[in-house]
C-alpha cells in the first residue's frame, strides 16, 4: 500500500479571490509583511502499489482531482505507515 500526497495549485496568472481574501485578512491583523497569498488544495490518497502507479495518479489528477486548464499538481509517493 502506498500513500500519495497531492498538492494542487492555481497556475500563475489565474486570479485567486480566496488568496486575496486571506491576504486582506492577514493585513487587517497587521501582518504587513505579507505581499501575496495563493490558496491551493492538499489531499492524501491510499492506493495499492502497482507497476504503473505514477501513470494512474496522473490520470486521476487530470480527470478528476485537478482542472488542468487552470491548475497545476504535484505529488509524492511513499510507503503507507
Amino acid at each position: 500500500m502506498r500513500k500519495v500526497k497531492i498538492h494542487i495549485t492555481l497556475k500563475e496568472g489565474v486570479l485567486d479571490p480566496q488568496g486575496k481574501a486571506v491576504q486582506h485578512s492577514l493585513k487587517s491583523l497587521e501582518y504587513n509583511n505579507v505581499h501575496d497569498v495563493r490558496v491551493g488544495r492538499y489531499m492524501e490518497v491510499l492506493v495499492d502499489d502497482k507497476e504503473d502507479l505514477e501513470a494512474e495518479i496522473d490520470k486521476m489528477c487530470d480527470q478528476l482531482l485537478a482542472n488542468p486548464v487552470i491548475e497545476n499538481y504535484s505529488y509524492t509517493i511513499e510507503e503507507a505507515g
